[in-house]
């Protein structure tokens, strides 16, 4: 069984951090667990030139560093107009080598610059995009990043389609898996039918190394490109075990808002509003959870049958913070977590796969009451909106105000 987080970027993305690097990636999915990343942003010349230089084979489609195993991968931004809509839609491509990377720089290169962002910005439509990357190699292959969100997803409010056919027409099937976002989970997108013969996937968008592995897939594979690439292609194999998933409340486009205002909204009381800001009477942004209304077609609550399964966590770090009363930047928390770590494991492991009895007998008594409680869904969440962040906490403020401060070790 692996875990795999094939969406991540370079110190080459705008807005990332100038540690994302193979040192820092690598060490950090050992602290994480991950045993599987994703390169990022092959499209960048200097990136590229590193993975040449560093990353060796380990077998068909994957390659090796620092005890890490890569794979080939980059998110591209297609903007382009469609049905007199500007269109803008980030993609996530997947190549086995870098003779497929080549070709496919080649072509992206007359599209938009390759050299001004990781996350290229391509004026090039996705139907053209998939010929691209299918004609390059055989066994390459694309997923739809973040399909809901507002800005840049395949659903999104603001520039997206209402189904996958009316966006990649022809080329539809060869479209088998989705990329959930951090606003949605999979029982989000269980509701609408259309999307039952997609696998769904998860992964952390990194853009610093401590977030790797926020959200990520678990499979029982080997170390084999094309078992990746069949384990998503046929979710019903059972070689698709589950995913590891952020609360989607707490992803930051998932209820409707105003930012500015300080006002958020569920989907039903932005409709009484007409999508417009009561405060400023601007329009809302309209959420995750909009979309999935509005495209739904069953109740919350279904599950499809064959679907993959999935477990909802919160990051180690927030949960050591919370309960000590500070930041998780905070030198007590890095000290704090950094101890557990190496004590019983990565944190993957820690918060999902530990047994009850055996976090209750080892770990301090309120760090191994929160993650059982997280596993158990029992959180307190505010939720995400107009790209601010959710709070998701274990425990109400007045208990924890009313309660000495805690020792751990």
């Amino acid at each position: 069984m692996i875990i795999a987080d094939i969406h991540i970027h370079s110190k080459y993305s705008r807005a990332a951090s100038k540690n994302m690097d193979l040192d820092n990636l690598s060490e950090f999915a050992k602290i994480k667990g991950v045993d599987l990343l994703g390169s990022g942003d092959f499209t960048h010349f200097l990136w590229l030139q590193e993975l040449k230089t560093k990353l060796k084979e380990a077998g068909y489609g994957v390659y090796k560093y620092k005890g890490i195993n890569y794979i080939l991968t980059v998110e591209v931004s297609n903007i382009y107009s469609y049905k007199g809509r500007v269109r803008k839609i980030h993609n996530l491509i997947i190549a086995p080598d870098f003779t497929a990377v080549d070709k496919i720089n080649r072509e992206l290169a007359k599209y938009g610059s390759l050299t001004a962002d990781g996350r290229p910005t391509l004026s090039l439509d996705v139907r053209s995009l998939m010929e691209i990357v299918l004609s390059a190699n055989s066994d390459c292959f694309l997923i739809p990043c973040h399909i809901w969100t507002p800005w840049f997803g395949l659903f999104g409010a603001n520039s997206g389609f209402d189904s996958i056919e009316e966006c990649f027409g022809p080329y539809v099937k060869d479209i088998y898996a989705l990329e959930t976002g951090l606003s949605s989970d999979p029982a989000m997108n269980w509701r609408i039918s259309d999307l039952d013969r997609y696998t769904l996937v998860s992964n952390s968008d990194s853009h610093s190394p401590s977030k790797i592995g926020r959200e990520a897939n678990v499979l029982n594979i080997s170390m084999d490109y094309r078992e990746l690439l069949e384990a998503l292609k046929n979710r019903d194999s059972g070689k698709f075990a589950y995913t590891i998933e952020f609360y989607p409340q707490e992803g930051k486009y998932h209820l409707d808002g105003h930012r500015g205002c300080g006002l958020s909204f569920s989907p039903k009381e932005s409709m009484r509003l007409n999508n417009i800001c009561p405060k400023c009477s601007k329009p809302l942004t309209i959420g995750v959870m909009h979309r999935v209304e509005e495209l739904a077609d069953r109740e919350d609550g279904f599950m499809p049958k064959g679907a993959v399964g999935f477990k909802s966590l919160v990051p180690l770090d927030e949960i050591i913070a919370e309960l000590k009363g500070v930041q998780k930047t905070a030198k007590a928390v890095i000290v704090e977590y950094h101890s557990l770590i190496q004590s019983y494991g990565p944190e993957l492991k820690i918060l999902s796969e530990l047994d009850e009895k055996f976090l209750k007998n080892n770990l301090p008594v309120k760090i191994a009451k929160s993650i059982i409680a997280v596993r158990e869904g029992r959180v307190k969440i505010k939720p995400g909106f107009d790209g601010l962040y959710g709070n998701v906490k274990v425990f109400d403020d007045k208990k924890m105000k009313s309660e000495k401060q805690l020792t751990f070790f």
